[in-house]
């Protein structure tokens, strides 16, 4: 027997005769919040990433002022033509994305159409994603209900960031080093 079967049967053991208890699972589902994207942009904000908040009409040229000067990969699907395909000398990668979550100020992305691969959303040093308002929900349980499992998920609060021993912010470590999120109203 190893360890593990060893203490599941001790455990057996212990509450042996013990009465069934019913635990009432209360999760919270759904939730309210009345402006989802100035919530969303506000968190997202908090997370030291670059926010805007403009009207649709306003998203191409606001895409385009965002990377003038860059060497970008537009993933397939994305709804602007032409791209940096070189991924080693690549400076960003623009995207959409697949829910965003405005309680965390965190975007999920499935890799689907115009989301690109992980390689793409996570070696380039600069990341732009759009996010429709139609894409933000309130809370986690919410956006999961949205997302398929099968698919690969990536979960993006923030540009990367860790610190190191003495509590020393480092960012660029794990993905992009700047995160900036033009939120289409």
């Amino acid at each position: 027997m190893g360890a593990r079967e060893e203490i599941l049967a001790r455990i057996g053991r212990a509450v042996a005769g013990a009465a069934e208890v019913d635990v009432p699972r209360r999760y919270r589902t759904t939730q309210q919040a009345d402006d989802l994207v100035g919530l969303f942009a506000e968190r997202v904000d908090d997370y030291r990433a670059i926010v805007h908040v403009v009207p649709a009409s306003e998203v191409p040229g606001r895409i385009e002022e965002s990377i003038a000067g860059r060497r970008m990969i537009v993933p397939d699907g994305f709804e602007r033509d032409g791209g940096w395909s070189d991924l080693d000398t690549a400076d960003g990668v623009i995207t959409g994305c697949a829910v965003a979550v405005a309680e965390t100020g965190t975007i999920v992305l499935d890799h689907g159409p115009g989301q690109g691969t992980r390689a793409q959303t996570l070696v380039p040093d600069y990341h732009l994603c759009v996010v429709r308002a139609d894409q933000i929900v309130a809370g986690v349980p919410e956006a999961i209900a949205r997302l398929d499992p099968s698919r690969p998920l990536t979960w993006i609060s923030g540009p990367s960031a860790t610190s190191d021993i003495e509590l020393n912010r480092v960012e660029g470590v794990h993905g992009p080093r700047t995160l900036e999120v033009i939120i289409s109203t």
